[in-house]
């Protein structure tokens, strides 16, 4: 007898991923939501920057003010950490808390890029003393440098510096990171900014599912590429029983929650403003439902990020804020030509954000720059 062929997984179409992904991010419409549930929800918001958590939000969340956001990272219960892809995140306290540990892996690999320059360090005895010094007070990179330099005086000051990054848990303490309000980064440890430890600490397990429900359906690669961290294939075996796969239109396995929403291909997509690093676009190892391979070039100059926006879900162009003292201009530049309904949808949203808390309450304009990579 012949075995019975194993049935193929369905196949979701790049629409279908991007759709699906939209909605997990809160990004097909807005929804009426607190910011820490938001930032819960979402695993964190990329904060290279100060003010791309604040238009990430206000791209997601009906109502959205900045001022109360800013009253979370006051108050602590928001904080910026390295985390994820061992770049800045703003994560809930508790969140800090339980996932720092678990993307210590990347950290580590950082560390071991610089082991040359720490050549006669003593690791331990580093993290021990860096820990010391800024939990006496928030000190600057520069300064745990300096600092660390008194003790280890042949060391490599660049060397020293990353070196407590990577082996502690250091948060950005306020006001950087507060609306509209300027301060160096100064750095301490999350447990002495927070006052405790007391959260549970993270499984892989448990944030694969978090992660599909936020950025799914996703390979195991993407995973990888969310955080950081490798060889995740054994977690999503272990968990294989309770998911459902799929596969994308290249044939490559797709994991994801049973209960998932995954709207119809055609659902309608309103335009969006996102800051640059916006994790939507950061979050997979295949990108393309979210726009063609050609575009991904177009968003980075050097190490600068731009801001993108969005039509009908997928990369469209950039844009930019330019705040002067009597009036704001956004400026958008596409990828391609766009018709007067999708300059229409821009121009709308861009009003809904500077007519709104977002504004300066000056007068606007509303600007296009030539068409990005056409010649």
């Amino acid at each position: 007898m012949t075995a019975a062929k194993k049935p193929q997984a369905p196949v979701l179409s790049t629409r279908a991923l991007n759709r699906a992904s939209l909605e997990r991010q809160l990004l097909l419409r807005r929804h009426v939501m607190k910011p820490a549930d938001a930032v819960t929800h979402l695993l964190g918001l990329q904060a290279q920057n100060v003010k791309p958590p604040y238009y990430a939000l206000a791209a997601r969340l009906e109502g959205f003010a900045p001022e109360e956001f800013s009253a979370l990272m006051d108050s602590r219960e928001l904080v910026r950490i390295v985390t994820m892809r061992s770049t800045i995140h703003t994560h809930t306290a508790d969140d800090a808390l339980a996932l720092r540990h678990l993307v210590q892996p990347a950290r580590t690999r950082e560390l071991n890029m610089f082991r040359k320059g720490l050549a006669g360090v003593d690791l331990d005895q580093l993290a021990v003393r860096a820990r010391k010094l800024v939990e006496e007070q928030p000190l600057t990179l520069k300064q745990i440098r300096e600092e660390l330099l008194e003790t280890w005086p042949d060391a490599d000051p660049q060397s020293l510096g990353i070196a407590a990054r990577c082996l502690l848990p250091l948060v950005q303490v306020t006001p950087r990171g507060l609306w509209r309000q300027s301060g160096q980064v100064a750095l301490t440890t999350l447990t002495h900014w927070l006052g405790r430890e007391d959260a549970p600490e993270a499984t892989y397990d448990d944030t694969v599912v978090r992660y599909l429900a936020a950025f799914g359906p996703a390979s195991v690669k993407d995973f990888q590429t969310w955080c950081g961290v490798t060889r995740m294939r054994e977690v999503f075996e272990r968990l294989r029983p309770g998911l459902v796969t799929f596969r994308d239109e290249n044939g490559v396995e797709l994991f994801d929650l049973p209960d998932a929403p995954r709207p119809d291909a055609d659902t309608p997509a309103p335009a969006r403003l996102l800051p640059e690093f916006d994790n939507l676009l950061l979050s997979h190892a295949d990108r393309s439902r979210f726009g063609p391979q050609e575009f991904k070039g177009r968003t980075w100059a050097g190490n600068v990020a731009y801001n993108v926006f969005l039509l009908d879900g997928f990369l469209a162009g950039a844009w930019k804020q330019v705040e002067g003292k009597t009036a704001v201009t956004v400026t958008f530049e596409a990828f391609r030509e766009l018709t007067k309904a999708e300059k229409a949808g821009l121009e709308t949203e861009a009003a809904g954000l500077l007519e709104g808390p977002m504004g300066l309450g000056l007068p606007y304009e509303i600007a296009y720059g030539p068409v990005v990579g056409v010649k």
